[in-house]
């Protein structure tokens, strides 16, 4: 079975309340669609990362972001994890205040998850940032997951 990393922006969608922006509302609605149909043709996991923002903000919203994720398998924070961020810090151009993304992507690296999958397009679902982390995992001789977003994994292939 395949595996997907879930970041913080997946949860979040799932249970905010129904935004009048369009392109928000959408992606409300694909992140149900693939909840509801195509979750569990994967192994979900989340990490320590995911768990620390879920519970910011909000206490209400927090419940709700928690609840959703229960019983997910959570991925630790080492310090390989630790060194490849401070690496990717250096290597792909992400602004400082970007190190919570760059540790979702070492996360689904250290862990090999087969997807990342997310709604942040500026840092982690864009294709500036996945073609220079292809270069140096490959320059690492690395693993690097398929970075997507929930409409890019709903449809099995082949329906």
């Amino acid at each position: 079975m395949k595996s997907v990393y879930l970041e913080t922006t997946i949860p979040s969608y799932l249970t905010a309340k129904p935004s009048r922006d369009l392109v928000i509302s959408a992606h409300q609605q694909v992140s149900h669609d693939w909840w509801n149909r195509a979750k569990d043709r994967f192994r979900v996991v989340i990490s320590e990362a995911v768990l620390e923002e879920v519970r910011a903000g909000d206490k209400d919203a927090a419940e709700k972001r928690l609840a959703i994720i229960h019983g997910l398998e959570v991925l630790a924070i080492t310090n390989e994890v630790q060194e490849l961020v401070h690496l990717y810090q250096g290597k792909l151009g992400l602004s400082p205040n970007a190190y919570t993304d760059l540790l979702h992507i070492a996360l689904a690296v250290v862990y090999e998850t087969d997807y990342l999958l997310t709604w942040n397009c500026k840092h982690i679902a864009n294709g500036e940032v996945i073609q220079k982390l292809f270069n140096v995992n490959h320059k690492l001789n690395r693993f690097t997951p398929l970075i997507l977003t929930p409409e890019e994994l709903l449809e099995q292939p082949g329906e």
